[in-house]
């Protein structure tokens, strides 16, 4: 199995890329649901994975200017020993316990879900002023990467999502500066934790290396895409993807029969969305047709 992984994670990496989403929450129920790996190994192979081909998407956004880089290294500064915490308590999870990790990994996703939602609806500054740290925002950049940084270490959901939703709503940056801001400092904390896990032996490396073969481009590609494409339905569908896959991995009571009404009211919007958007488009061209 080598060409799934790489799909996979072109797709995930463009994704990524794009819209800031954390890589973790679309790459850890990726590889337990689709490809039956076991909690604890799919955290630690997504977080170093992330830390390769996020360093690359940071990268871009820095050339791109889209970067604030004191924030990212104030948020380092609390995130990076806490996610070692995580991963500490991840690798104690035996394989007798490993569906509570896949719980915990659940649970992580709902949260990211819910929180990416509330991301996509929020708005961000318009213009791009300068943004010069005070001592308050520096302990909350520091805060916010203590908590945010075990949730990272432990789950592998949050480096792209929990981080922007709080600079989202603390900060005044433009949205592509908190993706930008968002791509470094989770590239350098997953090299972090990614460490941690390796050193504990939870990475698969083999897939790893397949992932990193369609993400490295995806989220290059990605990067671009950022300053151009409108993705508000895409965020919204892939917050309702995240929570059902929590779902899914919690192991809540009918959460197959939850699982497949939130798929077919999910297509139902999506046609719905559709439906309008292709009504608005022609309601346009009428008067246009009219004035010619």
């Amino acid at each position: 199995m080598t060409w799934q992984f790489s799909l996979g994670g072109l797709l995930i990496g463009i994704l990524v890329g794009m819209t800031g989403m954390g890589g973790g929450s679309l790459m850890t129920p990726m590889l337990i649901l689709l490809f039956g790996f076991n909690p604890k190994t799919a955290v630690g192979t997504d977080i170093l994975h992330g830390a390769v081909f996020k360093s690359f998407g940071a990268w871009r956004h820095r050339a791109l200017g889209n970067v604030h880089v004191p924030l990212a290294l104030w948020m380092l500064v609390g995130s990076a020993p806490l996610s070692l915490v995580g991963v500490e308590i991840a690798s104690s999870f035996s394989d007798s316990t490993q569906s509570q990790m896949s719980k915990l990994v659940g649970a992580a996703l709902i949260l990211g879900g819910l929180g990416f939602a509330l991301k996509t609806f929020l708005h961000a500054q318009t213009e791009d002023v300068p943004l010069h740290l005070s001592a308050k925002q520096k302990a909350i950049a520091v805060t916010i990467g203590a908590t945010c940084g075990f949730v990272v270490g432990l789950t592998s959901v949050g480096s792209g999502t929990f981080f922007g939703l709080a600079m989202l709503i603390l900060y005044p940056l433009t949205a592509q500066r908190i993706v930008g801001t968002d791509m470094l400092h989770a590239a350098l904390l997953l090299w972090v934790a990614g460490a941690g896990h390796l050193l504990h032996g939870n990475v698969d490396l083999h897939a790893m290396a397949w992932l990193l073969v369609g993400s490295i481009p995806g989220v290059l590609i990605g990067a671009n895409l950022s300053i151009r494409v409108p993705d508000r339905a895409l965020r919204v569908m892939f917050s309702f993807v995240l929570i059902l896959s929590g779902i899914k991995l919690v192991k809540v009571p009918a959460a197959d029969t939850i699982i497949e009404i939130g798929l077919a009211a999910g297509v139902v919007a999506l046609v719905a969305w559709c439906w309008l958007g292709i009504r608005q488009l022609r309601q346009r061209r009428v008067p246009a047709q009219d004035a010619a």
